[in-house]
């Protein structure tokens, strides 16, 4: 190997790892705000990609059907509770509204402009949002009735919702694998290594919101109400921030980090229904090496996950899954011997 090879492959593997950045940040909140370990990470990210993609063809992706039926189901577990809770129909009716509101909205605003064949981006913004729905739709079916559950539980409950959405995924999408167009046709050549638009984006784009992250958990009162509810989740509840509304809210920006990964990814290569898996796995990877706790370290340890797939393709493609998965047992190991022992339920 010489240095243009390695070049080329630094580049590849710094490419990926913004991508397993934004994945494991995202894995990192979730875990922080809801204790969830959340598997299904990968799928938001395989139906961002898969949705723009069916609105490119000018047809309506099976997303949005999906979307209004955990739209409803979530709108008649809100008025079920309300109802038990407080007798009174009127208020149960407003949080089952909130629930409606928002993913109708974006789903009749979705039906209505897939055959316009509106621009790109038109339809990138279209699949993020119809995306992004899912967040608090799947937490508040999946997970909320569940929040003072064990990890354990909540793990397995994160299983079954993976199977669920990736065999949704190939009834919607079919077995077909598709590949989005660049958002950048650019090319500069920089001496034995080629920078493609898409590559560009890629780092901006990541740069972009790992800044807006840290802005939103510093500055807004948001962020810090989430920053509260995972430090100490009771001691927030006793300040008066709900764990439900933070729940949601942990989801709804996963669910947007793995679309916007979805569309950022989608143009390097072929997405199937499928594909989400691999992907997610690698930016829990990434955030099993921060400790599930660590924003910095997550973001080190996505750049260090692709700088070694990058490396173990060109050396033994045929294993570099293996090479990167093989990756987290000795962090694992060194975690188990260092760090404390601490159970949160007991």
């Amino acid at each position: 190997m010489d240095s243009s090879i390695a070049s080329i492959l630094l580049l590849d593997g710094l490419t990926n790892g913004a991508i397993y950045a934004l994945l494991g940040l995202a894995t990192v909140l979730v875990f922080a705000v809801t204790r969830v370990i959340f598997i299904p990470q990968g799928e938001f990210v395989a139906y961002g990609a898969l949705t723009l993609a069916i609105l490119q063809t000018g047809r309506v992706p099976g997303t949005v059907w999906l979307l209004l039926i955990l739209a409803g189901t979530a709108a008649l577990m809100e008025l079920y509770t309300g109802w038990r809770h407080h007798r009174d129909l009127r208020t149960a009716l407003k949080p089952a509204l909130k629930m409606l509101i928002a993913p109708v909205l974006v789903s009749l605003l979705t039906i209505w402009a897939a055959p316009q064949q509106f621009h790109l981006l038109v339809q990138a913004l279209l699949a993020v949002a119809v995306v992004t729905a899912f967040g608090p739709l799947l937490y508040r079916v999946a997970y909320q009735s569940l929040e003072s559950a064990t990890p354990l539980v909540l793990l397995i409950v994160s299983v079954g919702v993976h199977f669920a959405l990736t065999g949704l995924g190939l009834l919607f999408f079919g077995a077909e694998g598709f590949r989005n167009p660049a958002f950048w046709d650019l090319r500069l050549n920089l001496g034995p290594v080629m920078l493609s638009g898409q590559a560009i984006i890629i780092g901006l784009s990541s740069l972009a919101l790992i800044v807006l992250l840290w802005l939103f958990f510093e500055r807004s009162l948001f962020g810090k109400a989430l920053r509260a509810t995972a430090v100490n989740r009771l001691g927030a509840r006793l300040m008066g921030i709900s764990s439900h509304a933070a729940g949601q809210l942990s989801f709804t920006m996963a669910a947007l980090i793995g679309a916007l990964s979805g569309l950022l990814i989608g143009p390097t290569t072929t997405v199937f229904y499928d594909s989400g898996f691999i992907i997610g796995l690698k930016g829990f990877v990434a955030a099993v090496v921060a400790g599930l706790s660590s924003y910095p370290g997550a973001l080190i340890g996505a750049m260090f996950v692709g700088i070694i797939e990058s490396f173990g393709s060109f050396w033994a493609s045929a294993f570099k899954e293996v090479i990167v998965f093989t990756v987290i047992l000795p962090v694992l190991l060194v975690r188990s011997l260092y760090s404390s022992h601490s159970d949160e339920d007991h």
